[in-house]
């Protein structure tokens, strides 16, 4: 995990259903690109941790939500450095080509939230995230880039960072 001058953390979780399974020869440009993408990941500006599974270099084996779906669980300093790596990096590349290589999700797939900085959120935190994004729309708990709450207003909410005061860094 990568040291942090902020108070609180913003965690992203991602679900993506493979439209074929990952040795499939049609998802071979996708498995080509992950090294790059997690390298530019781990050197982004703002990084701070990403799941990865225990002797590996990704969490591509994990299968939490489901024996097809594959989750991508990062956590990063700022909504403008995930922003950054999101959409300004090799990452966009992947995100060009995602309907190759994903089914297309009728419901929520990408959820935010923040928590203190130093905690490190467990899979099940992050389906119970995505869980309540699903069930209940955006709110400071959960929440999308296009419906972002700042770490102040979750602090503020209650809902999502009760170690962390209103008016710390993070927003």
């Amino acid at each position: 995990m990568t040291a942090s001058g902020y108070d609180a953390h913003l965690v992203q979780l991602n679900v993506a259903t493979l439209r074929f399974p990952l040795d499939d020869p049609r998802m071979a440009p996708f498995v080509e690109m992950l090294d790059t993408v997690n390298a530019a990941a781990d050197d982004a500006p703002g990084f701070v941790w990403r799941l990865v599974e225990e002797g590996a270099d990704d969490a591509t084996a994990l299968r939490p939500a489901g024996e097809d779906v594959i989750v991508n669980l990062s956590v990063w300093e700022t909504q403008e450095a995930l922003w950054g790596f999101t959409y300004r990096s090799e990452h966009l590349d992947v995100m060009r080509r995602r309907r190759e290589w994903f089914e297309r999700h009728m419901e929520a797939h990408l959820v935010l939230w923040w928590v203190p900085a130093g905690h490190l959120p467990t899979t099940g935190e992050a389906l119970e995230r995505l869980a309540d994004l699903r069930a209940h729309g955006p709110s400071a708990r959960a929440f999308t880039f296009a419906s972002f709450y700042s770490a102040d207003e979750a602090a503020a909410d209650g809902a999502a960072l009760e170690a962390l005061p209103v008016g710390r860094n993070g927003s």
